[in-house]
């Protein structure tokens, strides 16, 4: 008996250290195994990252993004002094009313926030103004196709200028970009239309206006281009301080006389509509012989007076917006330049439309170039104008223009001298 229990003894003791030595070579974890020691084998990575510009993987590690913080309501002061609360980049609904609003819009702004346009600038419309439509407007020509498939927000043009809130309200904006400069109006039509109505202004400078630079820093603020506003304000000062520092050094004896002819002024222009004080030449350090009239700025001067100065012309640069309305009157007296010095010479030029549905201001900066080219044409000889063009509307509505701007009717190929032997003829 006592052999049989000391058997039994045996066997338990064996089972007992087989089951430890098992458990020891696959599952303890204080004893590791040899696979367990060694570095873990990557299971194979069936997806191919993208490479990055240097041909290494690009990393996909999935990081978590905050959220942007909403935008923040901030107060504004418009161009007419006009305070209101809007909140930067939020628009998604525009219309732009009023000559010129539009123009400075695209300048900055996207042209597919748009939700409606006046008749004037959409193109295929019958019945709308079409005063302007043979003179180059740049803005037109890069963004027609958009503003053609927009609803009416106004009639607009010259002789149409007024907002009309039940046409707006129809577009649903929830903004408005008005170059109606007028306080109590502006305020009225934001109160009857329920949304901000920002407005703009030029300045009688134009494109070098500080008004104009403040205008497209207000675009850049209210649409979150506040960069591209401040290139484009610097882009402006330095072609000014270009044109400056190359004309500075001409002495007042070596300035030709120099007559700009027939400058737009609300559709109305002629041979007699000139400037005082025009700002283009005042840049670029020309002469200008019209210098003795009571107030600066577009006029039409006295046909006799014209005739006066017709020994001091020794250069006449004609605006391409007048040629339609010279023409006839050149038919009608084809003597009206016999006492022009420069008509006589043959020193006679064309520039591109300043004003149509108010100034253009790409060409206004272009023409300023052109008239310093042909005031000083040794000191520009290295200004190709197409060349020039083409740079200029690149950097106001990032497209380059000039043959397009060049072949439009009232345009007449573009700058350069007129033949004045055949071309009223």
């Amino acid at each position: 008996m006592k052999k049989i229990i000391a058997l039994m003894l045996c066997l338990l003791m064996l089972v007992s250290v087989c089951a430890c030595s098992k458990k020891d070579n696959g599952t303890n974890p204080s004893t590791p195994t040899q696979a367990a020691t060694e570095a873990p084998t990557k299971a194979p990575d069936t997806t191919t990252p993208a490479p990055d510009a240097g041909g290494d993987k690009t990393d996909t590690t999935v990081t978590d993004t905050p959220e942007p913080e909403p935008a923040k309501e901030i107060t504004i002061t418009d161009m007419i002094g006009r305070e209101m609360t809007i909140t930067p980049g939020s628009y998604k609904r525009v219309v732009c009313i009023g000559a010129g609003a539009l123009r400075m819009y695209t300048y900055i702004a996207d042209v597919n926030l748009l939700c409606g346009v006046e008749d004037i600038e959409n193109t295929t419309l019958e019945e709308r103004p079409k005063m302007f439509d043979a003179a180059a407007r740049p803005y037109v020509i890069a963004f027609g196709d958009v503003f053609n498939t927009l609803p009416s927000c106004g009639v607009g043009g010259p002789n149409a200028q007024a907002a009309e809130a039940e046409k707006i309200l129809a577009c649903e904006p929830d903004l408005v970009i008005s170059e109606y400069e007028d306080v109590e109006k502006e305020d009225a039509l934001a109160a009857q239309l329920g949304v901000p109505v920002v407005t703009l202004k030029a300045g009688p400078a134009g494109v070098f206006a500080d008004e104009f630079g403040g205008s497209m820093r207000l675009l850049g603020t209210i649409f979150g281009e506040e960069e591209k506003a401040e290139t484009l304000v610097a882009y402006i000062a330095a072609e000014r301080a270009e044109i400056e520092k190359r004309v500075a050094s001409v002495a007042d004896a070596d300035k030709p006389g120099v007559y700009i002819c027939g400058l737009g002024n609300w559709g109305t222009t002629n041979h007699l509509m000139t400037a005082q004080n025009y700002i283009n030449f005042n840049v670029a350090n020309i002469k200008n012989v019209v210098n003795d009239l009571e107030k600066n700025g577009i006029q039409a001067i006295e046909a006799e007076k014209f005739t006066a100065l017709g020994d001091a012309m020794d250069i006449i640069i004609i605006d391409s917006a007048a040629v339609k309305n010279i023409k006839p009157a050149f038919a009608d007296d084809p003597t009206m330049f016999d006492t022009c010095k420069a008509w006589q010479e043959g020193e006679v030029y064309i520039e591109m439309a300043y004003n149509a549905y108010y100034t253009n201001y790409e060409l206004a900066l272009a023409n300023t170039w052109f008239a310093a080219k042909t005031a000083y044409p040794a000191l520009f000889e290295d200004i190709d104008m197409t060349a020039k063009t083409n740079e200029i509307t690149k950097a106001f509505l990032g497209k380059e223009l000039a043959a397009e701007i060049f072949a439009k009717p009232a345009s007449f190929g573009g700058y350069g001298k007129i033949d004045t032997a055949t071309f009223f003829k």
